[in-house]
């Protein structure tokens, strides 16, 4: 039987396995982080990746809500609980320990992805970016905290601005996947003007109108970017890593641009050297 300390190494380890499977933007930021620090930001890459693919796993809601709710428990009972006996629960309960992480936040988390087990249209921009900020502003948030060894980092009002962007442009960067699970995540406000429903979507329909609401996003994105660019002064040096998943956004948009990008059938990503000299060269 495996001791502890070996199932909290265990978690780790399968934490960057995962995030460098899965999320490679955020895989190769690590990198860029303190050798100290990385363990953590994988665990909580890969709680993100557990969480977010809860739908996939299970055939109709009420299964995915009592996934949520086992993790939910797990982070409420903290280190000494029995989820400790879980490799990736592990991981993550020992680095919100070491760095006095807010249990909150990875249960406002783990409240906002209920929405992903259902099939409802968010409403507005405004609904879709409030959920963005508690799927992905928080993971840039989280990021900082860490980076800062558990102390107080001003970036907060940036990372909410790069979450939306970062999880905008995922949004566009999965229309293909997304159609095939049944999900839609662009919003009614953005659809409707345009006489497009969820099942437009569902069907992989290329439309003019889609790419009138994929332009509309794509703009969204960079008013995001400029904002938190115009918030760079409250980004410490430590804290760099944490934004370094936005450095690729520019040439993923460039795609969506491009005369070959079809929106359920392209592949908008980038080479790993790619990705890495992004990282290397960027500036917010």
């Amino acid at each position: 039987m495996a001791t502890i300390e070996e199932t909290i190494r265990l978690g780790f380890d399968a934490a960057r396995d995962a995030v460098r499977a899965e999320d490679p933007d955020r895989y190769f930021a690590t990198l860029f982080a303190q050798k100290t620090c990385r363990d953590a930001l994988f665990a909580i890459y890969a709680f993100n990746l557990e969480i977010a693919r809860v739908r996939q796993l299970v055939s109709e809601p009420l299964p995915g809500e009592v996934r949520l709710q086992w993790w939910r428990d797990a982070i409420e009972s903290g280190a000494t609980g029995d989820a400790m006996a879980h490799p990736l629960a592990a991981a993550l309960l020992t680095t919100m320990q070491r760095y006095n992480l807010p249990t909150k936040a990875f249960t406002d988390l783990i409240d906002a992805r209920v929405f992903d087990l259902y099939d409802d249209l968010l409403p507005s921009w405004n609904d879709l970016e409030g959920y963005l900020g508690e799927t992905s502003s928080v993971l840039f948030r989280l990021a900082s905290l860490v980076l800062v060894n558990g102390g107080q980092s001003r970036s907060a009002a940036a990372c909410g601005h790069a979450g939306v962007a970062f999880g905008l442009v995922g949004i566009i960067r999965a229309l293909p996947w997304h159609a095939q699970h049944g999900q839609v995540f662009l919003p009614e406000e953005a659809l409707k003007p345009f006489n497009l429903g969820r099942s437009d979507l569902l069907r992989g329909r290329d439309t003019p109108e889609l790419r009138r609401v994929i332009e509309m996003t794509t703009s969204r994105v960079s008013s995001h970017l400029e904002a938190a660019r115009s918030l760079r002064e409250t980004i410490e040096p430590e804290v760099i890593p944490a934004f370094l998943p936005l450095a690729p956004i520019h040439a993923y948009l460039a795609q969506t641009r491009s005369a070959a990008y079809a929106p359920f059938h392209s592949l908008i990503s980038l080479p790993d050297w790619q990705r890495i000299w992004r990282m290397w060269r960027w500036r917010l």
